[in-house]
């Protein structure tokens, strides 16, 4: 089987955003499912690591666009494993048209855990190490690789407290990944997200939340183009601690 897997997606109209164009937030899902069914036609899929009780974890993840598909868009996006080592996975996506015309990349880390420890996994040691078979090296992408997202903590202040809902819960119990770059780019003004294109979204992945769990958005803006956002978690118990740190990048 090919290295490279390639899946169409269709860009719905009531999943474009005011001005027309597809959004971060529904892309990145369509990106997460390219991966599942790539993963799933070499036998480390959802399904297949939830037999034996293990469960992939996106650990970072950097989405960067020239330009947002307009409504009814057919979009093709492949995606492929750069390289498979012990506990770490790196993940690339291009996304294009029926036409070849590309739209932008993605890349990512991830994890694998068993699920009743939370423990690391050796990923080379699921489904007979096969995902070293499927690792290309030199397919890169022409984007700069996802990010711890350095932040000056020193400047944040709190634009938002919310309390997530049952809309926000995964299939894993916990807030699915993509709701926090949602909920990031909900805090930015209307009057910015309506009028500027967003160039690049990049998360890092510290820890998981749950249904009930309150969480606080600490905003450094240290210039016209760059939002970045701690994200804690305040735990029903009252404890706090980070989970996710979120940067959205407009365009110059």
């Amino acid at each position: 089987m090919n290295a490279i897997g390639t899946f169409p997606f269709l860009v719905e109209p009531f999943k474009c955003d005011c001005n027309g164009r597809y959004t971060y937030p529904n892309l990145g899902n369509c990106l997460l499912n390219a991966a599942d069914f790539h993963a799933a036609e070499r036998r480390f899929g959802y399904v297949d690591l939830n037999a034996i009780d293990k469960s992939w974890v996106l650990s970072r993840l950097a989405i960067e666009m020239t330009e947002m598909p307009l409504p009814y868009t057919q979009l093709m996006v492949s995606t492929w494993l750069e390289s498979a080592k012990r506990f770490f996975t790196r993940r690339n996506w291009a996304v294009k048209d029926c036409d070849g015309r590309t739209y932008g990349y993605a890349s990512s880390v991830w994890a694998m855990i068993d699920k009743t420890t939370r423990q690391p996994v050796d990923v080379l040691s699921v489904s007979d190490g096969c995902m070293a078979d499927y690792a290309v090296p030199d397919e890169s992408v022409p984007i700069d690789s996802p990010s711890r997202v350095s932040i000056n903590e020193r400047e944040t202040k709190e634009v938002r407290v919310l309390t997530t809902a049952f809309s926000d819960i995964d299939v894993n119990g916990h807030v699915n990944s993509i709701r926090y770059i949602e909920h990031a780019i909900d805090c930015i003004p209307s009057d910015i997200i309506c009028n500027r294109r967003i160039r690049r979204v990049e998360a890092a992945y510290v820890a998981e939340s749950y249904l009930g769990d309150r969480l606080h958005f600490l905003l450094d803006h240290p210039n016209e183009d760059e939002w970045s956002y701690i994200i804690l978690r305040e735990a029903v118990d009252g404890s706090e601690r980070e989970v996710c740190r979120v940067k959205v990048v407009f365009a110059s």
